[in-house]
């Protein structure tokens, strides 16, 4: 995770912050777990954005694919 470039680390943000994109379309694309997503999340925002984004994904059925079948490994925004 350090030696990830800023557009990467940007492209990471934005596509956790999309409600239609799921953690395991993340973990395929960049090979970030769910875990690692949280920890650069924390990493890279306020605490307070950090806060806000986990009260809007924790529980969210879009941000896991088994209970989310369509547009699996896709993120929303390349539909």
């Amino acid at each position: 995770m350090d030696n990830l470039q800023s557009s990467t680390i940007d492209r990471i943000i934005e596509m956790a912050w999309e409600d239609r994109t799921s953690f395991e379309a993340i973990q395929y694309q960049f090979g970030l777990s769910e875990s690692d997503v949280i920890a650069l999340m924390r990493k890279e925002m306020k605490s307070s954005s950090f806060r806000i984004w986990r009260k809007r994904v924790s529980g969210r059925k879009t941000k896991h694919a088994a209970t989310n079948l369509s547009y699996r490994f896709k993120a929303h925004c390349h539909k």
